[in-house]
């Protein structure tokens, strides 16, 4: 999923700060589940926002509003009518969100509440640690399903750099060492035979070096 966190008040009080009304769309989906935009935050930052602004002396109007996902524009529709009653719409979705958003109301302002921060998974309730770059073409086959140029710090794709140490990174001590995990489970697999070969320079023409990628399903497009 996308993990995202919620930029502070005093940030997100400066860039609404010149709407007397405000719309705060959170997303339903990704950012929820880190807590970062659902509902519940919705909620907690429409209510610290009032108080932030009455303690100033200024009167700002703030409407909640929560959809699914806001990347996908069957349920941005469902907010047509809060985005026309309001000057700006305070986003509470990843970055791709806050896109969508800005393009479905191309003339309204819409502004972003989450700092987008990586693609992860939850690893414990509240711990969220970052898996995939989205890189365009996945390797996990070939190492034992941990990914190198996400999880080791120098990206390195013909084993570790020598200086780990007690199976942590040397980069950040706190850090698994990437290469320590994918030997260990390709030795618990039998397949640690398997980089014997040598792994040649990644192609990042399949990621972000040639601009915004586009994923294209013509068996879907209607």
């Amino acid at each position: 999923m996308i993990v995202g966190e919620q930029k502070s008040i005093a940030e997100i009080k400066e860039i609404v700060k010149p709407f007397p009304k405000v719309l705060i769309l959170g997303c339903g989906t990704c950012v929820k589940t880190c807590f970062a935009g659902g509902e519940d935050e919705v909620a907690v930052l429409a209510s610290a926002l009032r108080l932030a602004f009455k303690k100033d002396g200024v009167t700002i109007k703030i409407e909640e509003l929560t959809v699914e996902r806001q990347c996908e524009d069957e349920f941005v529709c469902e907010a047509v009518d809060a985005v026309g009653r309001n000057d700006t719409v305070l986003s509470l979705a990843c970055g791709a969100g806050v896109q969508a958003v800005a393009r479905r109301f191309s003339r309204s302002s819409v502004l972003p509440g989450v700092n987008t921060t990586f693609i992860g998974t939850l690893e414990k309730q509240g711990l969220f640690t970052e898996e995939c770059t989205g890189c365009g073409h996945c390797e996990l086959a070939r190492f034992g399903a941990v990914c190198p140029v996400t999880r080791c710090a120098k990206k390195l794709l013909n084993g570790p750099c020598g200086g780990s140490q007690a199976g942590k990174c040397e980069i950040d001590p706190h850090t698994d060492c990437a290469w320590h995990l994918i030997i260990e489970r390709l030795t618990a697999l039998g397949q640690l035979d398997s980089l014997r070969s040598l792994v040649p320079p990644k192609n990042w023409r399949t990621s972000i070096a040639g601009g915004p990628r586009k994923l294209v399903r013509e068996d879907h497009i209607i």
